[in-house]
């Protein structure tokens, strides 16, 4: 096991690593804790390495968001990223909570169930993480807080498992192309006792439409499907949002994802300052209805077929959102970014002029890029070029997995034009994943 135990010493590697050259992981610190493969009976045999974004400013941490990868080597390198999202890292700071992804290191010949069945050692090696990392970051609460469950594929499965284990704990829970019980319906792995509490925890279940009758990915599309129906019967506040882009890979359901979170947090953590720990119910007769492979929800009062048969939306703006995802496959979004800030520059070794910022994504649909500006004049963009193999193009580019891809860019820019002796006035701008424009950043002065 290796843990940075010491926030000084993380301090110092940020001091060393100067802002001209390191990658954008928004305001905030990360802390790692990570374990090797296990040979005891009981323990986790495939190593894990866990990583926590905290953000700068909070005093108390309300609770985590698990970003949990999928099954495979890929899928495990696509995790490693899952703490620097400048996206999801918004939602952690909005509601003083912190992001977690993990990282198994799973081999090519290990069976994902080894890992994404909580009851083989990853729920119990999680536990222990969370206590690591407790005490490493000075946030003694971060063992104890409630839990957002996001999972994809087997991270799905593992979600999926550990709501069952630990529902008292659970904020809510997206499984994208994923569920235990399309599992266990299947012998695949053990069937557990589902407890009463369950069933009162929101879920979205996520498939991508062309995994339906897919050879290889059909069981994400049934298991889903199945988990809907049968918690629906027992009045479990989830619904069902298939992806008509997209097969196996994320896409842009995060701008579901997100806004369905933000729902959840805002309804059932106990009020910020509270010592009571118990999670709110939702309120479901105050929710949205809609049919299950249908794409028009109504107020719950007004809705005149089967209900328990109805996908449950929290209220109205996520069920807007979902009408929008499940005809087109993202959300849109007409509001624009707010400015970057905390903007800098210096004089490079040539002569030029580098300028660092820091910003916070635009909650409902991220950052596409920035724009820089010299005296009023639009000198160039970071990045560059657009890129968005998996959906948007974003500032910090998606991969398969929902997570950024390396190398993470850098919120930075050298203006190679500067004249020695000449001061100029540098803005930046931000777009939003809409293309939408905030106001220029407050100015700073360069060379």
């Amino acid at each position: 096991m290796v843990a940075i135990k010491n926030r000084s010493l993380i301090l110092l590697v940020l001091l060393i690593t100067m802002p001209w050259t390191r990658p954008a992981i928004g305001a905030g610190q990360v802390f790692k804790v990570q374990y090797p493969p296990s040979d005891k009976p009981g323990e986790l045999v495939v190593g894990v390495t866990y990583r926590v974004w905290i953000p700068d400013g909070v005093t108390r941490l309300r609770g985590l968001i698990i970003h949990q990868h999928g099954c495979g080597r890929r899928a495990s390198l696509g995790g490693r990223t899952a703490a620097d999202d400048l996206h999801w890292q918004a939602l952690a700071k909005k509601w003083d909570c912190a992001l977690l992804g993990p990282s198994y290191r799973q081999s090519d010949d290990q069976r994902c169930p080894r890992w994404c069945d909580p009851r083989l050692g990853s729920r119990d090696r999680f536990l222990q993480a969370l206590d690591e990392l407790a005490e490493s970051s000075g946030h003694a609460e971060l063992a104890t807080v409630p839990w957002c469950l996001w999972g994809h594929s087997g991270g799905a499965i593992w979600a999926s498992l550990m709501q069952i284990s630990d529902p008292e704990r659970v904020v809510g829970v997206w499984l994208r192309s994923g569920s235990a019980l399309g599992a266990w319906e299947k012998d695949d792995l053990p069937k557990p006792a589902i407890p009463k509490a369950v069933y009162e925890v929101p879920v979205m279940c996520n498939p991508g439409t062309k995994e339906n009758a897919d050879k290889r990915f059909d069981d994400a599309w049934t298991g889903t499907l199945s988990t809907f129906r049968a918690y629906r019967e027992q009045g479990a506040p989830i619904a069902f949002a298939p992806d008509p882009r997209t097969k196996h890979e994320c896409g842009d359901s995060r701008y579901l994802a997100i806004p369905f979170f933000d729902a959840c947090l805002a309804a059932r953590l106990p009020d910020k300052g509270s010592r009571v720990k118990t999670l709110k119910p939702f309120q479901l007769t105050q929710g949205w209805l809609a049919p299950c492979l249908g794409d028009t929800a109504v107020p719950a009062a007004e809705y005149r077929d089967d209900p328990e048969a109805a996908n449950w939306l929290p209220n109205e703006r996520i069920a807007k959102a979902w009408m929008e995802y499940v005809k087109t496959g993202t959300v849109g979004d007409a509001t624009p970014p707010s400015a970057p800030f905390d903007l800098k520059s210096a004089e490079t070794p040539n002569g030029g002029t580098a300028i660092s910022w820091d910003a916070t994504a635009d909650l409902e649909s991220g950052i596409e890029a920035f724009i820089i500006q010299r005296d009023g004049q639009e000198i160039g963009r970071v990045p560059e070029k657009r890129i968005g193999r998996f959906g948007r193009p974003l500032f910090q580019v998606m991969s398969y997995h929902d997570t950024p891809e390396v190398p993470l860019p850098a919120m930075r820019f050298v203006d190679p034009a500067a004249k020695a002796g000449i001061k100029s006035r540098y803005q930046v701008i931000a777009v939003n994943g809409q293309g939408i424009r905030s106001e220029p950043s407050p100015a700073a002065e360069g060379p």
